[in-house]
């Protein structure tokens, strides 16, 4: 990725406050010195394999009609055309976005970045 090495990157480190806490916990600031972090400190995880699904939709069927699904069979998704669709990491909702065309092949254009907790 071109410029992955610019990005900056929150302070992760361990410091304490006065109260004993981790600074990263309890939002304290470190002296203005503090050293940039980028994603090359991240290095060591580039490597680590994740699984990322993108879903368009979803449908509930009963097996016999799953039998019966051909070559050409039409299955209603539960989602309306141009409607965002569901970006997961290793099973964990992550994002929202729009399936694009890339020469023959489709792909997906992250659109809303979702936080732990909001779904």
């Amino acid at each position: 990725m071109a410029g992955i090495d610019d990005v900056d990157l929150p302070d992760l480190s361990h410091e304490s406050n006065d109260a004993g806490a981790p600074a990263l916990l309890t939002g304290a600031n470190t002296s203005e010195a503090e050293v940039k972090h980028t994603a090359q400190d991240l290095e060591a995880v580039f490597d680590v394999p994740v699984t990322v699904s993108a879903v368009l939709g979803k449908s509930a069927m009963e097996v016999s009609h799953l039998l019966k699904l051909a070559k050409g069979t039409i299955v209603e998704l539960d989602r309306k055309v141009g409607e965002a669709i569901d970006i997961y990491v290793n099973d964990r909702l992550v994002a929202r976005g729009e399936v694009v065309l890339v020469e023959d092949r489709l792909g997906v254009t992250m659109t809303e970045i979702i936080k732990a907790g909001q779904n």
